[in-house]
């Protein structure tokens, strides 16, 4: 019976129109979170008060664009480090999840686990797809020091956006440097 009903089920969840939240605007406090690394460990918005933040969301972890961007990011980390600078990645997928695949692409940086897509409501990142499915889409924003969203990309090329971050968050800080 279960078999001759999946591609039913299947063709109803492709087909249903998508739920898409919408973001949050630029200059407007960036929405608080408290999400779970990929080693257990909580992180919050306010962890990160006074320093800049790159908060990414991305679909799946081991797919092929995710891996390209999260694998960029950590090629450039030290550049990201150097300015102080906290990255966050942030999927739907769940901590072991996100273990295994820092863990298998040597990424130094935490990956935050949105199980429920809560987070990416908030944002207006989730996608929903139908019978309660949904992934995280692929965006980022940039949240200055005091919490506030300095940029939002909304259509994102794996391939070149953390070198795109890096120039754009050089640009924002040269013209808002910090306080001292």
């Amino acid at each position: 019976m279960y078999k001759s009903i999946l591609p039913t089920l299947l063709c109803l969840c492709l087909l249903a129109p998508a739920v898409v939240a919408e973001s949050p605007a630029e200059g407007q406090a960036a929405p608080a979170f408290k999400l779970q690394d990929q080693e257990g460990d909580w992180h919050q918005l306010d962890d990160y008060h006074g320093q800049w933040v790159v908060l990414y969301f991305y679909p799946r972890d081991f797919t092929p664009g995710c891996t390209t961007e999260a694998c960029s990011f950590r090629d450039d980390i030290y550049k990201f480090r150097k300015l102080n600078i906290a990255l966050l990645g942030v999927s739907m997928d769940d901590v072991e999840s996100h273990r295994k695949f820092a863990e298998e692409y040597g990424l130094p940086f935490p990956l935050l686990a949105d199980d429920d897509g809560e987070i990416s409501r908030l944002y207006g990142t989730y996608l929903g797809i139908g019978g309660g499915v949904g992934i995280a889409q692929r965006q980022t924003f940039l949240i200055d020091p005091d919490g506030l969203l300095a940029k939002h990309y909304q259509k994102v090329d794996p391939d070149v956006h953390s070198a795109q971050v890096m120039t754009d968050l050089e640009d924002l800080m040269a013209t808002d440097p910090p306080p001292g």
